[in-house]
């Protein structure tokens, strides 16, 4: 599975199913369809995209969407989520971390309270484990078969070095003058509330 094919599966998920539980079913069993090698590619594009995405800009505009702090692991689900938001969309957001302001998705948060978002919360976690799922479906293990799929996903990958950084340079979302400067559409839809003490 090239990038390409990894793309049209996203955007045909997109059409074939309407929110994300509904849209991880759908990719589960379109997955568990096809050879278990392009089960595993589908996982090392998945990691590719997600890389592309790990940004210190990025990062900021979770933050500015967040309320001003996201963590680690929330990151890492922010940006499975930007998967689900199309390649387009994705692509445009990589560049420019304040496209997002333009996307459905994130239109639909503006002025809700985020206890609130529910099912509209912009994280994906679940987009990681789909393909150990489908994995697992063909297989048909009855353990865990997680250490075969990882594996086998290692093996696709090869020898890459340890894991970097984000790319840019990290600054604090949370200083309004830079916020307005580098995100001004986002800042401007997702005001900060001041700390009460």
């Amino acid at each position: 599975m090239d990038i390409d094919s990894f793309w049209k599966l996203i955007e045909e998920c997109r059409r074939q199913a309407r929110g994300r539980d509904e849209q991880l079913v759908w990719l589960r069993d379109e997955l568990s369809w096809r050879p278990l090698t392009e089960i595993v590619q589908f996982q090392v594009r998945l990691d590719e995209v997600t890389r592309e995405a790990f940004s210190w800009e990025l990062w900021a505009a979770a933050e500015r969407i967040f309320g001003g702090w996201c963590s680690d692991d929330g990151f890492c689900y922010f940006r499975l989520w930007m998967v689900g938001i199309g390649r387009e969309a994705f692509a445009r957001a990589v560049i420019d971390p304040d496209a997002l302001a333009d996307t459905p998705e994130v239109q639909c948060l503006v002025g809700r309270p985020r206890e609130l978002w529910n099912d509209d919360w912009p994280e994906w976690e679940s987009l990681d484990y789909v393909a150990t799922e489908a994995y697992g479906l063909l297989t048909r293990a009855d353990d865990d078969c997680g250490d075969a799929f990882y594996e086998a996903a290692d093996s696709e990958v090869g020898a890459v070095g340890g894991s970097r950084g984000p790319r840019g340079e990290q600054w604090d979302v949370r200083g309004e003058d830079e916020a307005i400067r580098k995100l001004p559409i986002l800042s401007a839809m997702f005001p900060l509330r001041p700390l009460v003490r």
